[in-house]
């Protein structure tokens, strides 16, 4: 009998893709496969997002994962490469490359490539994270085109920081400082994330970057995946270990910080920080056992929590499925309890948790 486990709907993320193209009809996607595809198996995601046009990762051995597991798409490195070494590497398995700062293209320039590189250059247009000032912006573009080692074709790119709030003015200020930045140069444009797909079309430009909602999670504040039409890819299950009666007043797990006012009983579920679920997760945070909602209470320990399912419930019994996110039970819920974010909670899954793909 399996227990944590993560099944994961391939139907759900094809349909998010082309969720993703709604949105963005005359935009090229590069799908954001970094974090395990946020938690949700790299290659295997991969192999099945055959409509993207590109992936994108963080770091260079993800990228080697998806070659090492048959991809061919190109392959965007999100922070670039790190040590001159690897630009032969990035050479040999056609990554191609941001560039966000002067030891980059310094170490680009000086490199003895046997064929240039396709690179996109990073601008901060009020990140403040990674990318070049809007006052570097010809000084790089230039060296980046006289350079052999870089292709002619110089992809333009940034990233928004508050596209979640349609609220907050920042996004239209960083669209319009990108725009009047690169107006007139005919190169292809990124700018935008999940929420900049989903609420910002002037950002949209010749790519996106889809990545929280290729998984039908939302990126934007205060709303679920459901409310702008994508599915959860994950649905995260254990099972009922036990079924305990618990007299009134009696401490329940670690630090004794729940009791009963009156009798009740708890099943015992195999879950835990140990697979990935949040350990500060608030009493009452919900679970579903068969189509009923539950709350959990005291303290969630590395393997196991408890749920309160009432004195007179008589129908729940050992090896019972449990669900602790999943399309009828949204992970920005479960977010919200933990004081955390959908990303965290997708990311956070360990390896003890079993994967079954369901096409």
């Amino acid at each position: 009998m399996r227990l944590a486990t993560a099944e994961i709907n391939l139907a759900a993320l094809a349909h998010n893709l082309a969720q993703v193209k709604c949105f963005a009809p005359n935009s090229k996607v590069m799908a954001v496969l970094k974090a395990n595809a946020y938690g949700h198996g790299l290659v295997t995601i991969a192999q099945h997002l055959n409509n993207a046009d590109a992936f994108a990762v963080a770091r260079i051995d993800e990228a080697l994962a998806l070659r090492a597991g048959g991809l061919t798409k190109p392959i965007v490195l999100l922070e670039g490469f790190f040590n001159k070494a690897d630009l032969p590497i990035l050479l040999a398995n056609n990554f191609q490359t941001i560039i966000h700062d002067e030891y980059q293209l310094a170490a680009l320039e000086k490199a003895k490539l046997d064929a240039p590189i396709t690179c996109w250059l990073k601008v901060n247009t009020g990140m403040h994270r990674l990318g070049i000032a809007p006052e570097q912006f010809d000084e790089f573009y230039s060296r980046l085109q006289k350079t052999p080692n870089a292709k002619n074709t110089v992809n333009l790119m940034t990233h928004f920081s508050c596209a979640d709030d349609v609220d907050n003015a920042k996004t239209v200020q960083q669209i319009t400082s990108f725009d009047n930045l690169v107006n007139g140069i005919d190169q292809a444009h990124c700018l935008s994330n999940s929420a900049g797909i989903i609420a910002w079309p002037s950002g949209h430009g010749d790519w996106v970057r889809p990545g929280l909602m290729l998984y039908g999670v939302s990126p934007m504040a205060n709303s679920i995946g459901a409310q702008h039409k994508l599915k959860p890819v994950m649905r995260l299950t254990t099972r009922v270990i036990a079924v305990r009666n618990v007299p009134a007043n009696e401490a329940v797990g670690y630090g004794g910080r729940w009791k009963s006012d009156k009798p009740t009983k708890l099943a015992v579920v195999a879950m835990g920080y140990g697979d990935g679920y949040p350990r500060h997760a608030k009493e009452g945070t919900p679970v579903i056992i068969g189509k009923q909602r539950y709350g959990i209470v005291g303290s969630v320990a590395m393997d196991m929590i408890s749920v309160d399912i009432g004195a007179n419930e008589h129908n729940i019994k050992v090896g019972d499925r449990v669900t602790m996110w999943g399309p009828e039970l949204p992970v920005e819920e479960i977010a919200m309890c933990a004081d955390t974010i959908p990303y965290e909670l997708l990311c956070n899954i360990t390896p003890r948790v079993s994967y079954e793909y369901q096409r």
